[in-house]
């Protein structure tokens, strides 16, 4: 197996997109936080102590989008030119979605799972006080469109099944 971000003498380096065409790409991650019941329905009443936790969730996924390249020393500095991040209240845990988009020269996955990861760390953040158990899982790429390799969906998932 051959790792784009690898020499062939193991020494990491940044990958040159320089030659390759920009085009439209787009990425979907999903994430899970789970909590207590109890938060839960502190989220649905709108009922928790630091304010509109899902809003906040939503904004902080967005920003950390387009910090990608300020945390992932090999990641490109691309144009983020749409990002959305879905947050949902389930039974037992908040669902979390967000697509990103760009024209450019390569892929946007690390931006919606950063994205993802940036809104769930949001909510533990804000829930922490009353629920020091909630917990960040299954955070995961499940759909990605655009550039050499086209539409990808990881199997299970599908243009229509794109829920946490």
């Amino acid at each position: 197996m051959k790792f784009t971000h690898l020499q062939g003498n193991g020494e990491a380096y940044m990958v040159d997109v320089t030659a390759k065409v920009p085009t439209v790409r787009e990425a979907t991650a999903i994430g899970k936080v789970r909590c207590s019941p109890e938060v839960l329905e502190a989220l649905r009443d709108g009922a928790v102590p630091k304010g509109d936790v899902l809003a906040v969730a939503r904004i902080a996924g967005i920003a950390g989008a387009k910090k990608v390249p300020e945390l992932l020393p090999l990641a490109h500095t691309i144009g983020v030119h749409g990002a959305s991040v879905d947050v949902q209240l389930e039974d037992d845990h908040v669902a979390l979605s967000a697509t990103v988009r760009t024209a450019d020269r390569t892929g946007v996955e690390m931006e919606a799972l950063t994205a993802v990861s940036i809104a769930a760390l949001a909510i533990v953040d804000m829930v922490k006080g009353v629920d020091r158990s909630a917990e960040i899982t299954d955070c995961k790429i499940i759909h990605k469109a655009g550039g050499r390799s086209g539409d990808w969906y990881r199997p299970g998932f599908t243009d229509h099944s794109r829920g946490a």
